[in-house]
């Protein structure tokens, strides 16, 4: 960026509105260099949630620039339509998936298997599945639907992934969260949401927290290996998601809100681009380093860490 350009951004990022919406996109991607032809050819892709939304438009631009693609999916409709569309649009043909329900540990567990028979190189992951319900709802292993989904399935799916990335390093592991989560800390004491009133949005923005904290604590991990891992939030996006799920925040802001061509940008960008491989742990908002904390709300500890952690793994572990 240059000066004038750090002042603007600089603005921006000190309203939510206006970094968030279309506005802030359309203003900090003045300038920007587009993704050069070709820069995942003889990568190999696995992206999650990638049957709508945001996620769609990332598996387009993935396989147009010469990823070996790779979706899990639970429908295995909508993923056949989908790669019939992406081979038609981009003329690339090798583009896989893989069916799992990605709210259950133990198709998590099953899937993981198959892809790590199934391929021999994961260069990039994109953990971008999500589900915002607006009722309290248990899945058939006992975990509310948005932790499950939203939180525990990328822990074990990363997890099982780790050795293959690190065997195909350089790589990346790309976290996508939600702004919703400056709202939010925490519940360590209640994972499960079985507590007080249930509410979708709340329960969604502390998951997107608790991976943030992932994000950091792979980072630490993996230091060394060649496999950076980053998080980043779309902003305020027109997706299936946010119109059903929450339509009334979706019908005051539908005028501001970003396109997912908009929103996928710098999912595309951390996959590709040379500066984000030099950076790990890090909150990225338009191809920029955020702070991952806007409010006092949602500042944890070491110990806070390494108790989300241990919870998570006991999960799994039950459950697999």
């Amino acid at each position: 960026m240059n000066a004038t350009s750090d002042r603007w951004d600089g603005l921006l990022e000190t309203s939510v509105v206006g970094s968030f919406t279309s506005l802030g996109y359309k203003i900090r991607s003045r300038g920007w260099d587009a993704i050069p032809a070709g820069a995942l050819s003889d990568r190999t892709v696995l992206i999650t949630g990638a049957t709508s939304g945001i996620g769609t438009i990332v598996a387009r631009e993935a396989a147009a620039l010469g990823a070996r693609l790779r979706i899990v999916a639970r429908n295995v409709d909508k993923v056949r339509s989908l790669r019939d569309e992406l081979v038609a649009a981009t003329g690339n043909e090798d583009i896989g998936y893989y069916i799992a329900d990605l709210s259950l540990m133990s198709d998590v567990a099953r899937v993981s298997d198959e892809i790590l028979e199934g391929e021999p190189d994961i260069h990039v992951l994109v953990n971008n599945a999500v589900i915002l319900p607006s009722e309290r709802t248990l899945t058939t292993e006992g975990l509310e639907l948005s932790h499950a989904t939203n939180l525990v399935a990328p822990f074990l799916l990363t997890n099982r992934m780790l050795e293959r990335l690190v065997e195909s390093a350089p790589a990346r592991i790309i976290n996508v969260i939600s702004g919703g989560m400056y709202t939010q800390g925490l519940a360590l004491d209640d994972l499960n949401y079985e507590e007080g009133d249930y509410s979708g949005s709340i329960a969604y923005a502390r998951a997107k927290r608790g991976l943030m904290i992932l994000t950091k604590m792979w980072a630490d991990r993996l230091a060394g290996t060649g496999v950076t891992v980053n998080a980043t939030h779309p902003g305020w996006v027109d997706t299936p998601g946010v119109r059903n799920s929450i339509p009334t925040f979706y019908r005051l802001t539908r005028p501001a809100l970003r396109t997912p061509e908009q929103g996928s940008d710098t999912i595309l960008w951390l996959a590709t681009s040379d500066r984000a491989g030099q950076e790990t742990g890090k909150l990225w908002h338009d191809r920029a380093i955020r702070s991952e904390y806007r409010f006092k709300i949602g500042i944890e500890t070491t110990a806070d860490r390494n108790q989300l952690w241990q919870a998570l793994s006991e999960t799994v572990g039950a459950l697999t």
